[in-house]
């Protein structure tokens, strides 16, 4: 007799620029670690700025978002340089790419990668419209920049997007019930970044609106299937590195190994090497 495995799917709903949905990040390491295989993802764009005339009038300035920038990364550990920067970008440029290597990458999880890579350049400094940071993050991803390029000036990606967006500002009724954890549009609401629903075949779908706990992603996630199997905990910092295959920060690290900041900092100084950004870093294993 065969047994299958029971397997959830994770949209999200996102946005390359948004701090929040960054600072998931760690929460998304953790459950990757834990269940593995039986966990699928997507991604879908919120959408969130078409153009930099988007913030005239609303007072959210480079230096506003510098100084907002400053006390998430303080209060929630991810690497994030909050310079002020010399104006600020829209973020539709960064969801097309995203979505391009989604349609047309042959790699099914190039599109993630790519998602992962702007995040990493955005918030390190960069801006998210420049056509050199989206293709820096394509080489990232292991893409062609020309491909990404390509792929996200298609009628196909842009169409997709709008489909995305669309999706995004129709929330679950479960979701609407936290109002709280929404943002406003013209037409309603919309879930704020990031949002997950988790998905099984079967199963009545759950959401998580806006930015949550990992305790709550994984009471949603007992809920849905109570059969997961759970990893155990990683004992070394360094099997966590090599595990990811990329660079993680030490938030990431600590969140995945259930360790406090310093302990983990001193245990990854043994064995990697930190590439600096703003009061924290991405962590490599030496060479």
């Amino acid at each position: 007799m065969v047994c299958l495995m029971t397997r959830v799917h994770i949209t999200e709903f996102t946005d390359p620029g948004c701090p929040w949905a960054f600072s998931a990040e760690p929460h998304k390491r953790r459950l990757d670690w834990l269940f593995g295989e039986q966990l699928t993802w997507s991604s879908v764009m919120v959408g969130l700025s078409e153009d930099v005339s988007q913030y005239e009038g609303t007072g959210f300035t480079p230096e506003v978002m510098a100084g907002a920038i400053r006390k998430m990364a303080a209060d929630l550990g991810m690497p994030m340089d909050s310079a002020v920067k010399p104006r600020m970008s829209a973020t539709w440029p960064a969801c097309l790419a995203v979505i391009g290597a989604r349609l047309h990458a042959s790699s099914p999880g190039a599109s993630r990668d790519l998602l992962r890579a702007l995040r990493v350049r955005y918030f390190s400094g960069g801006l998210l419209d420049d056509p050199e940071l989206i293709a820096a993050a394509a080489r990232d991803a292991g893409l062609d920049p020309a491909d990404v390029a390509t792929w996200a000036a298609g009628e196909d990606a842009a169409a997709a997007l709008a489909a995305d967006m669309d999706r995004a500002r129709h929330p679950l009724p479960a979701a609407l019930a936290l109002d709280h954890k929404l943002a406003s549009w013209e037409g309603g609401r919309r879930y704020t970044c990031p949002s997950l629903e988790f998905s099984a075949e079967g199963r009545e779908t759950v959401v998580g609106a806006g930015f949550q706990t990992l305790p709550a992603y994984e009471v949603l996630l007992a809920n849905l299937v109570p059969t997961l199997e759970r990893r155990a905990t990683p004992e070394d910092v360094a099997e966590v590195l090599t595990w990811a295959g990329e660079p993680l920060s030490t938030m990431e690290v600590a969140t995945v190994c259930e360790l406090e900041l310093p302990e983990t900092r001193e245990r990854l100084s043994r064995v990697a090497v930190e590439r600096p950004v703003g009061t924290d870093g991405y962590w490599s294993l030496a060479a």
